[in-house]
This record gives structure tokens, C-alpha cells and sequence, in this order.
């Protein structure tokens, strides 16, 4: 159905400000997703909000025509609001004219088909969303079948999670699991495990990747533990030439990627 929103009490407004807070995400099972740019790539991807919020006296925009008449089509909420309100829902003194509610996905390690793609993103305790966004764009960029998050890593669908992926948390497989069901996971079946590390690492140019092959990088500020690294199949290094020691964890995994998946092709 179609509604407004005049006040600031409004339960609504009290339930999309809570999908915030991790614990109100888990609780409700949705999140919450701002643009007209992302929720068209999530439109375009076949997922459609179960509400869809815009700001009163905003710009008439076609995909966004088309996607108010496909929620409510689908039986979705559709609710005009003031861009006070919006500002107040979304956190931020300037949103964007229309955000969504969508259910989260099944995140889940069963089921999950390894050879759906020739590789694979793993993150182990990431604690930026920053850093999450962007290890899921690398992922579309390269074609990955998706991201898997290893252990305590930060909430794919927080807001800024979700912002920071520009969309590609729709295109990308995004798995929750801890170390001790997923490497068990890994060796029931094909799967080369791969890290940046400096303990008996090869250089990562041309090194002999094979599909589907999984990329693992660690935390922002103490890496991978030494006994996941020790059960990669891969470690490779990479040349720092200047007086940095490491590189950024999502930075190394998307120069990573990239070799790896020049290496597959050229096989």
C-alpha cells in the first residue's frame, strides 16, 4: 500500500531508525538500503524492497517510477515522508530521496556451490565496513562468486556495508561462517586456499593458482593467525617498495584477485 508520514513518533519511523543497530537487523531480518542507484542495481538483480521510503518534493526520476509501481505490485510499502524524517531514518544530515527495506539474505555455508564461479573472496575479521564494501565490488569486478566472512568479521548489512559496496551486495554471495566449519567445508571438495603472507610465500606473480581458488585476507591491523595461514594451500607475497609494510586488507585482496584471475585465464 501507499502512505505518509507526517511525524517523527510514527512507529514506522521508530522501526526503520532501529535497522541501524546490528541487533534490531537480527532481530527483524531486514536491513536497510539508501539510493536510487543501489536499489535499481538491487531491482535489476530481482530483489525488490519490501518498503520503499522517498522524500516528499523530490525530483521525478523514471527508475524510480519503476520501481514504486514494481513494489507495489509485488505487495509492498510504499511511504512519502519529509526529508527531516528521511534524515532521521537514514542517519545522515543529506539523504539521498529514497531508500528501501529489504529482507537479508541466507548467508549460510550450506549449499553454497564452489564451482558456481573460478573464484572466491574470504575475509577473516574484518572491522570495516569500508573495507567490506569494497572487498564486494572487487568481487563483481572480478567476476568472484562471492564473499565469505570468516569468523567475528563487521555486519554486511549495515548501512555503511551496504553503501560501501555500491550495489554489490545484490550481485555478490555473501556466507557466514566460523574457521572450524569452513575450512572442513573446503577440504569435503575442490578448493585452493590462498593468502598474502611473508611465511613460506612464493612471489603472487605468477604463481601456480588453480581454480576455484578461495583468497583469504585478514584483519585490518594484525593479519591472519598464523595457524590459517599455515593451512593455505597458497602463500604468496607481494613487493613493497616503499616504507609501508603491508597493504591495506581489501587493497591487497583486489590486486590479488586480479592476478589470480589473469592466472586462470591464461590456463
Amino acid at each position: 500500500m501507499r502512505r505518509t508520514i507526517t511525524g517523527f513518533s510514527n512507529p514506522t519511523v521508530k522501526f526503520l531508525k532501529s535497522l541501524r543497530d546490528k541487533k534490531h537487523r537480527r532481530r527483524e531480518g531486514k536491513f536497510l538500503t539508501e539510493g536510487l542507484r543501489l536499489l535499481t542495481d538491487a531491482r535489476e538483480m530481482g530483489r525488490l524492497p519490501e518498503m520503499l521510503i522517498m522524500a516528499e518534493g523530490r525530483d521525478p526520476h523514471p527508475l524510480l517510477e519503476q520501481l514504486e509501481s514494481d513494489v507495489l505490485a509485488a505487495g509492498g510499502d510504499v511511504v512519502e515522508t519529509s526529508e527531516d524524517i528521511l534524515s532521521k531514518i537514514t542517519g545522515k544530515d543529506n539523504p539521498q530521496a529514497v531508500c528501501g527495506v529489504f529482507p537479508e539474505f541466507d548467508t549460510s555455508l550450506a549449499g553454497l556451490d564452489r564451482n558456481a564461479a573460478p573464484l572466491w573472496l574470504v575475509a577473516h575479521a574484518m572491522r570495516d565496513p569500508g573495507n567490506l564494501g569494497t572487498m564486494l565490488r572487487t568481487g563483481d569486478a572480478v567476476g568472484a562468486g562471492g564473499l565469505i566472512l570468516i569468523d567475528d568479521c563487521v555486519d554486511p548489512f549495515s548501512v555503511e556495508a551496504v553503501r560501501a559496496s555500491m550495489g554489490a551486495v545484490f550481485t555478490q554471495r555473501v556466507v557466514q561462517a566460523r574457521w572450524e566449519e569452513f575450512l572442513p567445508w573446503l577440504r569435503g571438495g575442490e578448493g585452493q586456499l590462498v593468502a598474502a603472507s611473508l611465511r613460506e610465500a612464493v612471489p603472487y606473480r605468477g604463481a601456480p593458482y588453480a581454480g576455484p581458488c578461495f583468497i583469504m585476507v585478514g584483519n585490518e591491523s594484525r593479519g591472519l593467525p598464523e595457524d590459517y595461514e599455515m593451512a593455505c594451500d597458497l602463500r604468496v607475497t607481494m613487493p613493497m617498495k616503499g616504507r609501508a609494510d603491508s597493504l591495506n586488507a581489501a587493497v591487497a585482496g583486489a590486486v590479488l584477485a586480479y592476478e589470480v584471475l589473469a592466472g586462470l585465464e591464461g590456463k
